[in-house]
C-alpha cells in the first residue's frame, strides 16, 4: 500500500527522473541497473493512480517521457528487462488460439434473489446451517461485466483466464496484461502467501463505453449494444494491441485460493482488503458489512435507487456471508455457493412488438434501419424506437416485421434488440427488406467490399447536406452557436447554402430569411459564424465528416501535418506511418481528398479566411500540463474564448470532467452532471474569479470584447 510517506518519496523521484531523462537514456550498462528499477517503480505508481484510483499526480507527457526512457533503455539493454516492468503490458504479435487452463477452484454461478422475501428465506437458511442467530454480511456491488480469474506466483502476475465452463477456462494472459488496473506485480509476499487465485471482471466505464460507440458509429462500425458484451468481446480478441485500445479496467472481488493455505484472510472483508492495499481495483469503499439480514436489505435498496450515477453498470448488489470459517458448512450446490446470493434490480429488458422499419440517412450517407416499436417501459423510460444497425444485424438475429422481441436499455446506452422471440411467431412476419435507393434523395445504394453498412455517395443529397451542417457547427467542430438542426435544415430549403463552406458568404440580411429570426438573432448567428474561421486544423477537419476522421484522429493528423494541403499531398505510406492511422483511415482520406467537390469545399474555406492551419504547440506557459473543463455561463466571455487563453498559456482545453481534469471552472448556472462527475472524481472546482486570478490577468486584458 502506498503511504503517504512513500506517496511524497514517489513524486519527488518522478521529478528527479524526469530531470534527468537525456543523461538516463544515454546512461552505460551500470547506470542503467540502478535506473530501471526506479522508472519501473514510479511509472508503476503513476499508474495505480491514474488507472486504479482515477487521481495522476503528474501529466500525460511527463508520464509519457518517463515510459519513454524506461522502455528505450529496455530496448538498449534486453536482458534487463524484468517480466514486472510496464513495458510489458502489451504483447508485440497476434496470439492465436487461446489455450485452455484449469482453475484451481471453479468459477461458480451465484443464486439469485428478485424480492425481500428471497433474501429473507437465504438468511433463514444460512442461519439453521450455522446455528447463528444473526449472521453478518458483506454486501457490495454485483458488477456486470466479464468474468476473469488472475494468478500470481511469488507475487508476480503469471496467468489470466476467462470463467470458460466454470472448471476450465481459455488463457488470455497476453490481453490481461494490457489492462493497467490489473498489478503486474502485488506484495502479496509480505503477508506469506506464495500463490494466490483471485477473481474479478472487465469492466468498461460507462462514459469510456459512449465514447467508444462514438467513435465506432463515426467510422461506420455497428456500435456495442452494452458494456458487458464490449468487455466479453475484448478480451477475447486476437490481438492485444487492440485490446489495449478498449480502454478497458478491471475489478477484483474475491480470493478463491491461497498458498499456504493458513494465509488465507479468515473473513471475505478481510480478503477485499487485502487485494485493496496490494494495488488492485476492488469494491472495498463500496462494501458495507451488515449486522443481519434487514440491515444489507437496506444496502441494497439504497443501491438501486443510485445505481444509475455509479461510472459502471451494475445489475445487483452481492451478499456474502463475511466470515469464511462458516463456508464448509454451507457447502455448494453445482451450480453455486451457499454461503453468498445475488439480489438482482429490476431488469432493464422487456418484449415487445416490432411494428415496422424506417431507414435513416446519416450525415455521411450511412443507411441505419430504426425499428418502431409498440411502447414499453424498461427501467422507468418508455421505449418505442431501437436501432436496428444494419443489414448483417438484422439476418444474424433473423428480425422480422411483427416479431416480439426482447429489448434491452442500459443507462444512456442506444435501446438494443437482444434476441427475437420465435416461439411467439404466428406466420404473419414479414421479412426486412433494403431499400436499393437512398430514401432521401433515390440514389442508388452502394455497399462497398469489407463493409456491413449501405451508403449513398451523393454528396447532394439533402439528408446529408443538413447533417453536415449541424455537424460543422457543432461545439466539438467549429461550436457556431445557432447552428443546430432547425437552422441547418431552414439555411438549405431556403438555398441560402448547399456546402458548409456557402456558410462564410451569408450577410445578416440573407439570415433574416430564416423562420424566427429577426435582426439581432441574424446578426449573432453571422457574428457566430465569422468567429468560428479561426478554430484550427483539426476542428475542420473533424467538421469536414471525412469518414473514420472523429475528434481524436483529427487531431492526430493537425498535429503531424499542420496544413490542410500538406494533408491532401501527404502519400498513403506516409498516412499509414501516423500512430493510430490504419489502412482504412489512410484510404479514406485520400478518397476524400480526391473528390473535387470535397476540394471545391476547402477552397471556398480558404478564399472566406477560415484557418485551414494548425497554431506550433505553445513552449509551456503557467497552466502547462493543467486540464480545464468550463461548466455554466461565464460573465466575461464565451466558454471557447476562455478554453483559447488556457490553451495560449500552455494548458488543456476540454469539454467533459474526466481522471484528468484539474479544474472544473464553475459559472452561472453550471450543469448537474459535470458537477457531480468533478466531486466523484475529486476534481477542484473553482469559480470565475479565481481562474482569472490564476492566470494573472485583469478581467479587462484577458478577454477583450
Amino acid at each position: 500500500m502506498y503511504t503517504p510517506e512513500k506517496e511524497r518519496r514517489l513524486i519527488e523521484l518522478s521529478k528527479e527522473l524526469l530531470s534527468k531523462v537525456e543523461q538516463i537514456r544515454s546512461s552505460g550498462l551500470d547506470e542503467a541497473k540502478r535506473y530501471l528499477p526506479l522508472l519501473r517503480e514510479v511509472i508503476n505508481y503513476h499508474d495505480y493512480k491514474y488507472y486504479v484510483q482515477s487521481s495522476p499526480v503528474i501529466s500525460d507527457y511527463e508520464y509519457d517521457t518517463l515510459f519513454r526512457a524506461l522502455r528505450d533503455l529496455e530496448r538498449k539493454y534486453p536482458q534487463l528487462i524484468t517480466p514486472d516492468s510496464p513495458t510489458q503490458r502489451v504483447a508485440s504479435e497476434i496470439s492465436g488460439e487461446f489455450p485452455t487452463v484449469k482453475h484451481y477452484t471453479p468459477m461458480l454461478s451465484l443464486d439469485n434473489a428478485y424480492t425481500e422475501e428471497e433474501l429473507r428465506d437465504f438468511d433463514r437458511r444460512v442461519r439453521e446451517a450455522t446455528g447463528l442467530d444473526e449472521v453478518e454480511y458483506s454486501v457490495e456491488p454485483k458488477y456486470d461485466g466479464a468474468g476473469i480469474a488472475l494468478l500470481y506466483e511469488n507475487d508476480l502476475f503469471v496467468r489470466g483466464a476467462t470463467r470458460g465452463d466454470g472448471e476450465t477456462g481459455e488463457d488470455i494472459t497476453s490481453n490481461l496484461k494490457t489492462i493497467r488496473s490489473i498489478p503486474l506485480k502485488a506484495p502479496f509476499s509480505e503477508t506469506g502467501i506464495e500463490l494466490i487465485e483471485i477473481r474479478g471482471e472487465v469492466l468498461i466505464n460507462k462514459e469510456e463505453f459512449k465514447k467508444m460507440n462514438r467513435e465506432r458509429l463515426e467510422e461506420g462500425l455497428t456500435p456495442f449494444a452494452n458494456p458487458r458484451n464490449a468487455a466479453a468481446g475484448s478480451i477475447r480478441l486476437q490481438n492485444p494491441q487492440e485490446v489495449a485500445k478498449r480502454r478497458l479496467e478491471a475489478v477484483v472481488y474475491q480470493v478463491s485460493y491461497v498458498l499456504p493455505q493458513d494465509r488465507h484472510p479468515s473473513t471475505h472483508y478481510d480478503s477485499i482488503k487485502l487485494l485493496h492495499e496490494a494495488g488492485f481495483k476492488t469494491p472495498f469503499k463500496d462494501m458495507k458489512l451488515c449486522r443481519g439480514i434487514e440491515e444489507a436489505i437496506a444496502y441494497c435498496k439504497l443501491w438501486e435507487e443510485k445505481r444509475e450515477d455509479y461510472p459502471y453498470e451494475i445489475d445487483g448488489m452481492v451478499i456474502k456471508v463475511n466470515r469464511k470459517e462458516f463456508y464448509d458448512a454451507l457447502g455448494f450446490t453445482s451450480h453455486h455457493p451457499r454461503w453468498a446470493i445475488a439480489f438482482k434490480f429490476k431488469p432493464k429488458q422487456a418484449t415487445t412488438k416490432l411494428v415496422k422499419v424506417v431507414f435513416q440517412v446519416g450525415r455521411v450517407g450511412t443507411i441505419t434501419p430504426v425499428g418502431k416499436l409498440e411502447p414499453v417501459q424498461i427501467g422507468g423510460v418508455v421505449v418505442s424506437s431501437v436501432s436496428l444497425f444494419n443489414e448483417d444485424f438484422i439476418r444474424e438475429k433473423d428480425i422480422r416485421i411483427g416479431d416480439t422481441v426482447l429489448v434491452e436499455r442500459a443507462g444512456d446506452v442506444i435501446p438494443y434488440v437482444v434476441e427475437v422471440i420465435k416461439e411467439a411467431r404466428d406466420g404473419s412476419e414479414v421479412p426486412i427488406k433494403f431499400p436499393e435507393r437512398c430514401p432521401s434523395c433515390g440514389s442508388k445504394l452502394v455497399k462497398l467490399p469489407g463493409e456491413s453498412a449501405y451508403r449513398c455517395i451523393n454528396i447532394a443529397c439533402p439528408a446529408q447536406v443538413v447533417l453536415r451542417l449541424k455537424h460543422w457547427g457543432s461545439r466539438e467542430a467549429m461550436d457556431i452557436r445557432g447552428l443546430g438542426d432547425s437552422t441547418a435544415k431552414a439555411l438549405y430549403s431556403k438555398g441560402l447554402v448547399k456546402d458548409v463552406g456557402d456558410l462564410y458568404y451569408l450577410k445578416p440580411t440573407d439570415l433574416l430569411a430564416l423562420p424566427n429570426f429577426a435582426h439581432k438573432s441574424a446578426q449573432n448567428l453571422y457574428n457566430a459564424i465569422q468567429d468560428s474561421k479561426g478554430r484550427g486544423l483539426h476542428r475542420v477537419l473533424y467538421g469536414l465528416g471525412i469518414r473514420y476522421v472523429g475528434l481524436t484522429t483529427a487531431k492526430k493528423l493537425a498535429s503531424v501535418f499542420r496544413d490542410i494541403w500538406e494533408l491532401k499531398r501527404a502519400p498513403l505510406e506516409r498516412l499509414i506511418g501516423v500512430e493510430g492511422i490504419g489502412e482504412i483511415v489512410a484510404h479514406s482520406i485520400k478518397e476524400f481528398f480526391e473528390r473535387e467537390e470535397n476540394l471545391a469545399v476547402i477552397k471556398k474555406l480558404q478564399e472566406a479566411g477560415v484557418k485551414l492551419k494548425e497554431e506550433e504547440p505553445s513552449k509551456g506557459g503557467i497552466l502547462e500540463g493543467k486540464v480545464f473543463v468550463f461548466t455554466g455561463t461565464l460573465e466575461c466571455c464565451s466558454r471557447e474564448r476562455a478554453g483559447q487563453i488556457v490553451e495560449s498559456l500552455g494548458g488543456t482545453f476540454s469539454n467533459s470532467v474526466s481522471s484528468k481534469t484539474t479544474y472544473l471552472v464553475v459559472g452561472k448556472d453550471p450543469g448537474r452532471t459535470k458537477l457531480q462527475k468533478a466531486q466523484r472524481l475529486g476534481v477542484k472546482t473553482i469559480s470565475e474569479e479565481e481562474f482569472i486570478k490564476m492566470v494573472g490577468l485583469q478581467k479587462q486584458s484577458l478577454f477583450p470584447e
